[in-house]
């Protein structure tokens, strides 16, 4: 069977994606930071071309921002804004970066990252680790404008006041953003899920919101998959009465499902498919609380196109990706977003925006 002129160039611009299959065992051999480490340095170097025109039917318009397609990079990947261009030529509809505090950290002591292979699975104490605003904002000053650029904001772990860094982080990185996140929901900064507290959540995103100003990008919200119901209603009154852009459900949990990798009773955030439930059933709770009135981005334990349909149907206007990338490769965005512009055409449906909550 002989191939096209537009397969074979295909299958020429993204070899090294088609080989991942081949060298995950050599890349999994590898101490998981170091492996983190070297995808980041070999995106660089890749000689990745533009993305091909995105299928129609699969932009949808999120808080006035234009997606190419729902399928994007979740933070904590790329945490120094180091690739988001490079992602974006995988076929990705979005990239977030961070997230970024104020001052450089070196985050937590090692190790910190663990691959929990048995159950396809992550976990991570990172601490927000990151080279600081100033570095950030010298690489997005020289990054031309192109693709829908998340910057996920945090703080300082010693800083003595949270919310100042917050909105600081708005000032500074507003000018490079199609939308910021704040991200009040990583378990691995000492504190950092108090601000979900609706009274502290309230002055946090006054001030957040008074940094940013009228004309700033939409701001997003991060959570937590480990909140009480009491508390989801609570974010999503708030969430709407000051005009937020969207709710990204969810971070990772300190929940442990049960897992069978020796590597289980590590400390920290986890992440991959034993979130997927939790995460799910979240964004369900969020979309009822909402009544579909504040756009919601699903998160966690998505690895497949099936698992991108179900979130969208139960509510996601946008899918993020980041720990199946470890165990499916870096082509899988680009796969996912493909199979969702099948399920549409099986579905009898012109566009995603009419999949967004249909089940």
């Amino acid at each position: 069977m002989s191939l096209s002129a537009r397969q074979l160039g295909s299958r020429n611009a993204y070899g090294r994606v088609m080989i991942f299959p081949l060298i995950r065992p050599l890349i999994h051999a590898l101490d998981p930071e170091r492996a983190h480490r070297l995808s980041i340095e070999g995106l660089k170097l890749a000689p990745l071309p533009p993305p091909a025109s995105p299928d129609k039917s699969l932009s949808i318009e999120v808080a006035g921002v234009h997606f190419p397609n729902p399928v994007g990079v979740a933070a904590g990947y790329d945490k120094d804004a180091e690739v988001p261009d490079a992602l974006l030529r995988l076929g990705f509809g979005f990239v977030e970066v961070g997230s970024i505090t104020p001052r450089p950290q070196t985050g937590n002591p090692k190790p910190r990252l663990f691959r929990l292979a048995r159950d396809r699975a992550v976990i991570n104490r990172m601490g927000f680790n990151n080279a600081g605003a100033e570095v950030a904002e010298a690489r997005l000053a020289r990054r031309k404008r192109s693709g829908v650029l998340g910057i996920n904001i945090g703080a300082n772990k010693d800083s003595a006041d949270r919310v100042a860094d917050y909105a600081e982080m708005t000032r500074r990185m507003a000018p490079y953003a199609s939308y910021l996140t704040a991200n009040i929901s990583s378990p691995n900064t000492p504190g950092l899920r108090a601000l979900q507290d609706p009274a502290a959540l309230a002055g946090l995103l006054d001030a957040v919101l008074g940094a940013r100003g009228a004309d700033g990008p939409p701001l997003f919200l991060k959570v937590a998959p480990d909140l009480e119901p009491g508390d989801i209603d609570a974010i999503a009154r708030l969430a709407i009465d000051k005009g937020l852009g969207a709710l990204i459900v969810a971070n990772t949990t300190i929940a442990r499902p049960p897992l069978r990798s020796r590597e289980k009773d590590e400390a920290g955030g986890l992440s991959g498919a034993p979130l997927k439930p939790l995460a799910l059933q979240r964004l369900r709770d969020f979309r009822q609380a909402t009544g579909g009135a504040l756009p919601l981005i699903g998160v966690g334990g998505i690895a497949s196109v099936d698992d991108a349909w179900e979130r969208i149907r139960a509510g996601a206007s946008l899918v993020q990706l980041y720990s199946a990338m470890v165990y499916e490769g870096p082509g899988l965005g680009r796969t996912i977003a493909r199979g969702l512009a099948r399920k549409l055409r099986e579905h009898g449906m012109a566009s995603i925006e009419q999949a967004v909550g249909s089940e």
